[in-house]
């Protein structure tokens, strides 16, 4: 038990998250955590909310019984991401408007979401991996 992490960035996504989705059933909770790249000068996110998120959500699942399946999304780049036609902010499954965006997929359908505002609250994160 514990929590299987797959990382994917925007070549690699569509082959992961099949990965991702076929191993899903096996889990009592399937997470998607959209983050922005690491800064290769600092090997720290160039996004300061990821920064402040990212341990807190790893404590959060860390701490779990159950086993947890999540897949981190890296969606590039500060100007990669900036960009309109991104194709994560265009995905209907996924409609991104800003990172850490963090999803529960149940059946290969979003069923929850904490934006980037809130990714970072414990108590919003207990309640998503709860549904």
């Amino acid at each position: 038990m514990g929590v299987e992490i797959l990382d994917a960035d925007l070549s690699t996504f569509d082959h992961v998250f099949h990965k991702f989705k076929t191993e899903a059933a096996n889990k009592k909770a399937n997470l998607i955590l959209f983050l922005a790249d690491k800064d290769p000068r600092t090997n720290l996110s160039w996004c300061p909310d990821c920064v402040r998120a990212e341990p807190v959500i790893y404590n959060k699942l860390e701490a779990l019984s159950d086993d947890v399946g999540i897949l981190r999304a890296y969606v590039g780049d500060r100007p990669t991401w900036r960009n309109p036609a991104h194709p994560w902010r265009n995905d209907p499954r996924f409609k991104l408007t800003g990172v850490p965006t963090l999803v529960r997929l149940e059946n290969g359908v979003v069923t929850g979401r904490l934006e980037d505002y809130e990714a970072h609250l414990e108590d919003k994160i207990d309640a998503l991996i709860a549904k």
